[in-house]
Order: C-alpha cells, then sequence, then structure tokens
C-alpha cells in the first residue's frame, strides 16, 4: 500500500471514529463493568458500550487484522497501525475484550481447520462466545509440560479428569481451551489441546481471593467430563493433533506474554506525567522518576512495534516474547509503584468512597501477580539468557 493510499485510510479511519465512538467510550476505564467481553451472559452497562461494539463488530474492528471470512475487516498490517494509531489518539476504549481475541484465535488462524476457523472465530470476533485458558495445575506452573489432567480415549470422545488453578474469569467463561494430557507414555507428545463447553456435566469452578481483595482467578474441577473429538464435519473438538497439543500451546504462551507485556506500554492515557497534574505538587525527585518512567514506557511502546513488524515478515526472533512480558511486566510494576508513591498515604486506604474502594492499593498489589501470571520472571530470564544472549547454562 502507497503512502498515499495509507494517507487516505487514515483521513477515513478518523472520520468513523469521530463518527461512532461514543464520548462515553473516550474515558478512562475505572471499573469492570467498563470492560466489554462478550458471551453468552453477557450484558452492556450503557447504550453507549453497546453502540460502539455493535459499531466495531458491524465493521470488522474487533478483530481488524483477521480476515474478513473470520470476522474481521481484512486490514493489512500497515492498516491495523493506522487503526491502533488513531483509536489511541482519541483514547477509544477497546470494543471487545477476549482470550479468543488474544490467545485462542492466534492459535486456531495458524493451526486450525478451514471448517474450525469459520466456526469458531466468527463467534469470537461478534463476541458471542467467552473463552477461558485451562493451562496451570496446582504441580504444574512453571513445569507446565507435567500437568496431570488426564483424558480417557472412549473412541469418539474422552473423559476427562483433573483439576486447573488460575483458570482466569472461568467462573464468567463460556468455553474453555484445555490442556489435557492423552498419552501418559509421552512427556511432551502425549498432551492434546481441547475446546469444550464450561456448562459441561462435571465442570466445576471455584473463585481464588488474592491479596488485592479481589480477582478473577479460579480452580477448575473437572470430574468425568465428556469431551466430543468433533462438534460437527471437520471441525475437532481439538485444535492441531492429538498428542500434539504442546506445539499448539507454546505458540500460543507467546501471545499470552505479548498480551501481558503491553500493560507496560506508553501512551497519553497511561503518561504518569499527565497523571501527575492532576495530583497537585509532588516532590521534584518523584517528579523526576516519573518522567523518566514515561520515557521508558515510551520505549517499550515503540520496541513492541517493532517487535510486530519483525513478526510480520518472519524475522522475529522466537524468544521475543518472553523479553517482552518480562520487561512489561516490570513496568507496570514500576507504574503502579510511583503512583503508590504520588497518592502519600492516602494510597494506602483500603475501603473508601474516595478512592474508589482502595483501588490505588489493590491495583498495586495485583501487578505482584504480573511476575508469576503467564510465565515467571524467573523463567523469562533463564530463556532470555539461554535463547537471546547465548549464554551457558549453570
Amino acid at each position: 500500500m502507497s503512502e498515499q493510499d495509507l494517507d487516505a485510510f487514515r483521513a477515513e479511519t478518523r472520520e468513523w471514529l469521530e463518527a461512532n465512538c461514543p464520548p462515553e467510550m473516550r474515558e478512562p476505564v475505572r471499573d469492570e463493568d467498563d470492560i466489554y467481553w462478550g458471551g453468552r451472559k453477557a450484558t452492556f452497562k450503557s447504550d453507549a458500550q453497546k453502540a460502539w461494539f455493535e459499531a466495531c463488530r458491524d465493521k470488522g474492528y474487533t478483530v481488524p487484522a483477521w480476515p474478513k471470512e473470520y470476522g474481521g475487516a481484512g486490514l493489512s498490517p500497515a492498516e491495523a497501525k493506522v487503526l491502533r494509531e488513531e483509536m489511541a489518539r482519541i483514547d477509544a476504549r477497546p470494543p471487545l475484550s477476549s482470550f479468543g481475541i488474544w490467545m485462542l484465535g492466534p492459535a486456531l488462524l495458524h493451526f486450525g481447520t478451514e471448517e474450525q476457523k469459520k466456526h469458531f472465530l466468527n463467534e469470537i470476533a461478534r463476541g458471542e462466545i467467552r473463552w477461558c485458558q485451562g493451562y496451570s495445575e496446582p504441580g504444574s506452573g512453571s513445569d507446565l509440560v507435567s500437568l496431570q489432567t488426564y483424558g480417557e480415549d472412549k473412541g469418539d470422545h474422552w473423559i476427562v479428569n483433573g483439576q486447573k488453578i488460575w483458570t482466569s474469569y472461568a467462573d464468567k467463561a463460556d468455553w474453555i481451551f484445555c490442556l489435557v494430557r492423552t498419552d501418559k507414555g509421552d512427556k511432551y507428545r502425549g498432551i492434546t489441546f481441547m475446546l469444550f463447553d464450561m456448562e459441561n456435566a462435571g465442570v466445576t469452578t471455584k473463585p481464588i481471593l488474592l491479596i488485592s481483595g479481589n480477582s478473577p482467578f479460579c480452580e477448575t474441577f473437572f470430574d468425568d467430563v465428556k469431551v466430543p473429538k468433533s462438534y460437527g464435519e471437520n471441525i475437532p473438538g481439538y485444535v492441531g493433533e492429538i498428542n500434539r497439543g504442546w506445539d499448539v500451546a507454546k505458540y500460543l504462551l507467546g501471545h499470552e506474554r505479548e498480551m501481558i507485556s503491553a500493560t507496560g506500554g506508553g501512551d497519553r492515557a497511561t503518561s504518569l506525567g499527565a497523571a501527575m497534574k492532576r495530583s497537585g505538587d509532588l516532590d521534584p525527585v518523584l517528579r523526576g522518576q516519573m518522567a523518566m518512567f514515561d520515557v521508558d514506557a515510551l520505549a517499550f511502546t515503540a520496541m513492541s512495534e517493532k517487535f510486530l513488524d519483525e513478526v510480520k515478515v518472519g524475522k522475529a526472533h522466537p524468544a521475543q516474547p518472553n523479553m517482552m512480558k518480562y520487561a512489561g511486566t516490570e513496568l507496570n510494576k514500576q507504574r503502579h509503584e510511583l503512583m503508590m508513591s504520588a497518592g502519600g498515604s492516602r494510597s494506602l486506604e483500603w475501603d473508601s468512597e474516595e478512592t474508589g474502594g482502595g483501588k490505588p492499593s489493590r491495583n498495586w498489589l495485583r501487578t505482584k501477580a504480573n511476575s508469576i501470571e503467564g510465565g515467571t520472571s524467573e523463567v523469562m530470564l533463564n530463556v532470555i539468557s539461554k535463547r537471546i544472549l547465548d549464554l551457558p547454562g549453570a
């Protein structure tokens, strides 16, 4: 696409956003209800949220880079980047948040059958289905490949028994993409990447309360859950090949780590310098630390864009998501540390209306989990040292 064509697309996009993004959808997210996740149990918080979602859904802008036949807009990488920039320019909220978009979708695009992609990806793009991720187990976190949830082969289906932990929003999800051992004789080539309904008999969830006082996490239990091997002609109930789910799992983990790393990015909406203006007089040293943070966050955003461009032309290092995840995690923790310092003793408040029920302190405590979820920081550093820096093992 020529620069002239891209400029025309930018002008058209800017005009469309001005006409379709309500003012309320340009305000900062204040609470969980400000985020629309879709799914069969979903409700809209406001008419503005509904209008913004439906406009983007109809335009293909919930998943703008996906092909049109899968519910996207079929935008080129350059056009998708322009759309991201124009949405950031007006501080537009994402019209739809979804693990289906961030994690399962890319895995299906890479490994799924054509019929499987048309079936599931369109549901994801239209916000009709909400997914959760069944990866970690009580004894299998960083060493995920040691997972023990087992699927017994019954011909046209499996009977699954086991437990998952840290399954975000499992209590609100419609379906789960789940790693299940289907061959106990092979650690790596004995796992299948299954897809099944959370309302299947035998699936139960239990919320996990974090130190912040709330949590999206759950324990998920499978007791003789029947998982079909097919949901129709050429629509398997698993992604990739049976017993080769570890290949899919590794691919998806890269996208999960990119998603977590994005919390470290910088823009007008997350600038601590802008927030500082609303906080009144601050210690000069703290002001300097905030300014340095904003520079680091913007540099991280530029690095993220570079990485995405490298992915699109096949030049990205396979361990780059680990680097992005670690750097983004550290930046997000630093952001909330500085915000706590700026708020002084008021930031330690836990329940008052003035602080939104202790939002600063609860969010600060929540960031501690960033170092664990999606792969611990220690594991990320090990991968970076071995795969990127080529350092010898211990």
